[in-house]
């Protein structure tokens, strides 16, 4: 088996963690937060007291971090990853970031010979738990088939979807038309309550229906249709809606970049700032249901 450098232990990255540990492989774990690196430690994972530490050696790197200036710190410069890695080293970033940031830590990794993905998730806390998240994949052919062996015993699917960046284009696109979806679902619930319709038959006919979505028959925003769903323990974040916004920002940043039209994304953006600024900063995403049925959309 081998050994691999786990950087980021937070509510994503501990869960995928375990899943390489449980698969028989050596894990060195760092995060900032000490407490997520013993509770790491008490689940199998081998504690490290630094980034350097952690990578001195490995087969592999997996990081999970917030955002591409933290992915681009760790990686780039002497004092990086990148410097101080093995030669036959995979790396693997699963943060959602800018295609910037990615492309260039891509372009510094195969400066210095060394394989590189770019491999955001989706699925949420419960699927990085469970190991069934799904991996868009951005990076060489090559690189890709590295790193499949890894991102399998994390993930239910694993997809190449182009070269350096891709991954991350995927995903910024991916996680668009999942907020896009649970607001039209959100409206769609509220709208059938204040009509009359009881939810779970407005569930039974729409989930069969031409409104069926991910949004609606595996998250569903109301309380009882989708027992597993957040709405059924108060809105507790599986994906947390000041993550969805983050990735809507970056998809407008994007979009900016690319002279692309996305009236519905930015109006989703919109929406989420509101939800988040108002009292939603600590719930699920699909939170912004009580937003919506009070009417406060202004």
């Amino acid at each position: 088996m081998a050994v691999i450098a786990f950087i980021g232990l937070g509510n994503m990255g501990s869960g995928m963690a375990v899943n390489l540990v449980k698969a028989g492989h050596e894990v060195r774990g760092f995060d900032l937060n000490q407490d997520a690196v013993a509770v790491f430690s008490g689940q199998g994972g081998k504690a490290a007291s630094s980034v350097l530490e952690a990578v001195s050696g490995v087969d592999a790197v997996v990081t999970m971090l917030p955002a591409g200036k933290h992915v681009r710190g760790i990686y780039e410069g002497e004092e990086g990853i990148i410097a101080h890695v093995k030669p036959d080293a995979i790396l693997m970033d699963c943060s959602t970031i800018d295609v910037d940031s990615a492309r260039a830590v891509g372009e510094a990794a195969a400066t210095a010979g060394i394989k590189f993905v770019d491999a955001p998730v989706s699925g949420g806390v419960a699927a990085a738990e469970g190991g069934t998240l799904t991996f868009m994949v951005g990076g060489p052919e090559s690189a890709f088939e590295a790193a499949r062996p890894y991102l399998e015993k994390m993930g239910k699917a694993v997809i190449r979807a182009g070269d350096a960046g891709a991954g991350q284009a995927a995903k910024i696109c991916n996680n668009m038309l999942l907020g896009i979806h649970m607001i039209g679902t959100c409206e769609a619930f509220a709208l059938a309550q204040k009509l009359g319709l009881d939810p779970q038959r407005f569930f039974d006919i729409s989930s069969k229906a031409s409104g069926q979505n991910w949004s609606m028959t595996s998250y569903c925003p109301v309380p009882g249709p989708v027992p597993a769903a957040p709405s059924n323990r108060g809105y507790k974040p599986g994906f947390a809606a000041p993550m969805m916004l983050k990735d809507l920002r970056l998809a407008l940043e994007t979009a900016q970049s690319a002279d692309a039209a996305i009236p519905l994304g930015a109006h989703a953006e919109r929406l989420y700032t509101l939800f988040t600024e108002s009292g939603g900063n600590e719930k699920d995403f699909s939170g912004i249901i009580e937003m919506i049925a009070a009417n406060r959309t202004e």
